[in-house]
């Protein structure tokens, strides 16, 4: 057993913050004018009151679950922590989901009262409590009149009830993950689990304060987004407000000004390629300013290494961060000190690039079955390429007896106050993954420097070996894949084959572009199909992996596709990794057909 630093559960989380902060700014809403609206703590405190003591006249009791469908918004905390007063069990789901997997994870979770964030899906679900024996009641957050949360709010307002403080080993919140295989499983978590993680992060992190404000951009249905942000911030009493849609994502960053982002490297990669493509447009001064202002800062980042220093470089440097990187500042809303990224890893050029113009990302790692965060890099210890060192009370063990012999890795263990109760309703995978002496196996290769910082290096279940036996770890060279201005996505295949071949989406905004100006028809059925176009593609992807990876690695052919990886084709799960049994069956004639060419 851990011995948890105070608040040790997530009502005492709120009800300190609320009494600390009351008039502070807590939850912003962007309205029909587009300026946001914000929720004080106490107003919040008020409502979550009210919410809580109408649950009780709804029939929810210590132990049951309650659940919600509906993205990041002010009622879905409101839902969460009047679930937690009641010591109930917090069960979120995504809205962009199929209709099968809600059902399977309310009937699987038990869950009493299931609350929905608008008329369209109401009537996706409108049936369930006809078919699932523990479904009670569904509670449209939207609107007025029986039947909505404001009703449910109205009658608990009139009959008051307190709060329970739930005992740390209590569970808060069923979290399912979405899998790249077989049904979604609902990870266990507890009280001190989310406490513990979000107190350790704020130790890593001790510069986030009071005054201090996040746009909000992952879900919460997440544990990445609702332990980082969600509480971390609450424990500070700081404010998050939520991004309007990914379409309003910059503009809404110019609105809110945020001084910390919890993301995942594909917005920075995203934003990386759209600045490099612009400037590659470019010609003349604002090229060359841009070029310096890169060159500069590469040159005095290495400089410093050395412990140097030179007056030419300083200069330029200070010229190109006032006249380019400036402006990319300004582009983040000119305020923000650090961003956290995690869900993989962050391109250590990428991560260079974003550090020299003045916004620091620090790679995090971690799993939903660990609340999330296992290790972190920080303002006072970080090191590129790595994912940062164990949190406060959590220790990593590296397991070598599970790689091939002579590895320099193994698989990643983690103990710590983090690691989940287990997998409701799932004994076998549970004991698959747990270890006798409580530790849990990550399923991520990983190694540990001299410093004690932890550097990812595959995937257990995803590396596979070719037909001479050398294996191939496909994720790290589908990211650098990605990272090319032609390529919005790709996946290497090449289990027991001779070869690896590789599933290309090209970027179609930059092909139509090239299209444009090389006269070739823009559709993309025509462009995936067009023979310049594929040379050109598979030419720059055989380029920029030459020297990094062995020649075994490198792809020797490739599919086009002219549809994206995507949630909602089922090709990706709801954290954006890639479902590689779904692809390859999907595409399965296609791979085939590819293998059957001499």
């Amino acid at each position: 057993m851990y011995q948890l630093d105070k608040p040790d559960n997530l009502v005492e989380f709120l009800e300190g913050s609320v009494a600390k902060y009351p008039d502070s700014p807590f939850l912003g809403t962007k309205n029909a004018q587009g300026q946001y609206e914000w929720i004080t703590y106490r107003t919040f405190g008020w409502r979550v009151d009210n919410l809580r003591a109408g649950l009780v006249q709804l029939g929810v009791k210590r132990g049951d679950a309650v659940g919600i469908i509906a993205n990041n918004r002010t009622e879905w905390a409101i839902c969460a922590f009047a679930a937690y007063g009641l010591g109930a069990r917090w069960v979120p789901m995504y809205e962009a989901e199929l209709t099968q997997i809600w059902k399977y994870i309310v009937t699987d979770s038990g869950i009493k009262v299931l609350f929905v964030s608008k008329p369209a899906i109401f009537e996706k679900v409108k049936d369930f409590p006809k078919e699932i024996a523990t479904l009670e009641r569904i509670v449209l957050v939207e609107g007025s009149g029986e039947g909505s949360m404001a009703w449910v709010e109205d009658l608990g307002s009139k009959k008051p009830v307190p709060s329970i403080k739930p005992d740390p080993q209590d569970i808060a919140a069923l979290i399912y993950t979405s899998g790249t295989t077989g049904d979604p499983k609902g990870v266990l978590l507890t009280h001190g689990n989310f406490s513990s993680n979000a107190l350790a992060g704020l130790k890593f992190f001790s510069e986030v304060s009071h005054g201090d404000i996040s746009l909000s951009i992952l879900p919460w249905a997440h544990s990445y987004g609702q332990t980082a942000e969600l509480y971390g911030f609450i424990r500070k009493g700081a404010s998050i407000a939520f991004m309007e849609s990914v379409q309003t994502l910059a503009s809404d960053m110019k609105n809110v000004r945020p001084t910390y982002l919890i993301a995942v490297p594909r917005v920075f990669n995203k934003i990386y390629d759209g600045i490099w493509a612009k400037m590659n447009q470019e010609k003349g001064i604002k090229k060359a300013l841009f070029l310096m202002a890169v060159n500069s800062a590469k040159k005095r980042r290495e400089l410093e290494k050395e412990g140097k220093s030179c007056p030419v470089t300083n200069l330029k440097y200070a010229i190109g961060d006032k006249l380019v990187f400036s402006k990319i500042r300004e582009g983040f809303g000119g305020r923000l000190k650090g961003v956290m990224t995690a869900s993989a890893a962050m391109n250590p050029d990428i991560a260079h690039f974003f550090f020299d113009v003045g916004i620091p990302i620090y790679d995090c790692y971690g799993m939903t079955e660990t609340s999330p965060a296992i290790t972190m890099n920080s303002p006072s210890a970080y090191k590129l390429g790595s994912v940062g060192r164990p949190i406060d009370k959590v220790r990593v063990v590296i397991d070598k007896s599970v790689v091939e012999d002579g590895a320099e890795d193994g698989e990643i263990i983690a103990y710590g106050p983090n690691v989940m109760k287990g997998y409701h309703n799932k004994p076998q995978a549970t004991a698959e993954v747990m270890t006798p002496d409580g530790g849990i196996r990550t399923g991520d290769r990983g190694k540990i420097d001299k410093d004690g910082f932890l550097f990812i290096t595959g995937r257990i279940k995803e590396q596979y070996k070719l037909e001479n036996g050398k294996f191939v770890f496909p994720a790290s060279l589908e990211e650098d894949i990605r990272l090319l201005p032609y390529i919005e996505n790709a996946m290497i295949y090449g289990e027991n084959k001779p070869y690896n071949i590789c599933l290309i989406v090209p970027d179609f905004v930059v092909l139509e572009k090239y299209a444009k100006e090389h006269g070739l028809p823009s559709d993309h059925k025509a462009l995936v199909e067009n023979p310049q176009i594929r040379e050109l593609i598979t030419n720059e992807v055989a380029n920029s992996l030459k020297g990094k990876y062995g020649g075994y690695e490198i792809p020797k052919k490739f599919i086009f596709l002219d549809e994206n990886f995507t949630v909602e084709n089922g090709t990706l799960t709801q954290t954006m990794k890639l479902k590689r049994r779904v692809v390859v069956g999907k595409y399965k004639d296609m791979i085939e057909e590819l293998y059957a060419e001499r």
